[in-house]
């Protein structure tokens, strides 16, 4: 299959993106020595979304030219409707002889034609019509032959600002099962208690689970002028991936482009109320949601949750770190199932250890929120669909406790004083 009868059979672009239009850039489009078009170097072709992903051939003389080719399709493909060019390039080893006569693109192969490296380099990608580019998270081994393009790191305070969201607390975790969710849905029940106004995003594209601990599971939201209304659980507005499935046993197997451009339909696609805060369950780790999320959304603080666990605290450290690294403020640690009470005897029993939130406060310098218990009452009132705040059991005053702690730090908004109400 050439590169253009992908472009016609892609999965899910975007109503935006305008098919015809990407399609003349990409064949009119010539190389700034050769002057030969680039559509005789692209082997394959990509759009999820407003993404393209484009893979080119080019030879060692044309590595100084790579940010060239990419800043000027990348100005083109904006006029497309195309938010981010993911380039990717195939080195091949010497240059072919233009009078071949064949039609390499097409797919059609002669004995002259050089074969690619067995392994490609891949650049970095790089958003350009965004207000903020692509961070890159891990530094790639740099070929000298075809050095990839550099990018300034992303600052967090030149994402804008939602027009009806005035914070954004995420709360994350290193690793899965350290009770993350669960935190999540008693902390903005408990910011409600409070006076505000609170929204709850899942995340976890792959595998959310607030819609089980809110109550909500198997109800799918309305779409109201092409936009999400989300859904009332405990007077706050919610919204999740597991809203749209359908069901417990879809999985959502998706690769980190379209699972990235579903987490900012869900955030930019939804009919928000005017929000004091939306807490956002993160999925564990630091990969593409992770990064994502910190170059497009703009986040007011991010709460870690770990148990005293040291496998759990290493995980919860390259979070900590991450989030430093793209200018996240961490407003401090949650340590939960920190200890455990026998129901029959009384005994107490630090089961995952102790001290590890103590640990990370102490290494990073930032707040202990609190200690939550491994208790069965908050593992059966999450399972059922009514939190612990809400049924006010013996977890509730933790959660009460550490909520006034994140309130204490959301910057205050000064009321407009020339406003009647």
């Amino acid at each position: 299959m050439s590169w253009l009868s992908s472009l016609k059979s892609v999965f899910s672009p975007a109503k935006e993106v305008k098919e015809e239009e990407i399609q003349n850039v990409l064949q009119t489009y010539q190389l700034p020595k050769s002057k030969e078009p680039l559509k005789n170097r692209i082997s394959q072709i990509n759009v999820e979304g407003r993404v393209l992903q484009i893979t080119i051939n080019t030879f060692k003389s044309e590595a100084d030219d790579l940010q060239q080719i990419h800043d000027e399709l990348a100005d083109a493909l904006e006029k497309c409707g195309i938010q981010e060019l993911n380039m990717h390039v195939i080195q091949q080893k010497h240059e072919h002889s233009e009078s071949c006569g064949h039609d390499h693109a097409a797919g059609e192969s002669c004995s002259s034609q050089p074969k690619p490296k067995a392994s490609a380099t891949n650049l970095p990608p790089v958003v350009d019509a965004s207000p903020t580019p692509q961070i890159q998270a891990q530094t790639p081994e740099v070929d000298p032959n075809n050095p990839p393009i550099q990018k300034a790191a992303p600052q967090q305070r030149d994402v804008p600002k939602h027009p009806r969201i005035q914070n954004v607390v995420l709360v994350s975790s290193g690793k899965g099962g350290v009770g993350k969710s669960t935190t999540t849905v008693n902390l903005a029940l408990a910011l409600q208690k409070l006076g505000l106004k609170v929204g709850v995003l899942d995340a976890d594209i792959y595998g959310p689970s607030i819609p089980t601990m809110l109550g909500n599971a198997g109800r799918t939201p309305m779409i109201e002028a092409e936009q999400f209304v989300p859904i009332d659980a405990y007077g706050m507005a919610v919204l999740s991936i597991g809203h749209l499935t359908g069901d417990h046993n879809t999985p959502v197997a998706w690769r980190g482009p379209k699972a990235t451009g579903a987490l900012m339909q869900l955030f930019n696609q939804t009919l928000w109320p005017d929000l004091d805060v939306l807490v956002i369950d993160m999925p564990p780790g630091t990969g593409d949601i992770q990064l994502t999320l910190a170059q497009r959304i703009p986040v007011t603080g991010a709460v870690i949750v770990t148990t005293p666990q040291n496998v759990a605290l290493m995980d919860a450290t390259k979070g900590i770190e991450l989030f430093n690294k793209v200018g996240i403020p961490v407003m401090g640690v949650v340590e939960n199932m920190s200890t455990h009470i026998c129901s029959n005897c009384g005994h107490e029993e630090q089961i995952f250890g102790m001290g590890g939130g103590d640990k990370l406060s102490e290494q990073y310098e930032i707040p202990l929120l609190g200690r939550l218990p491994l208790n069965v009452q908050i593992r059966e009132n999450a399972d059922a669909g009514k939190p612990s705040v809400w049924v006010g059991d013996d977890a509730a005053e933790s959660y009460m406790l550490i909520a006034e702690k994140i309130a204490a730090q959301l910057p205050k908004v000064e009321k407009d004083q020339n406003r009647i109400f």
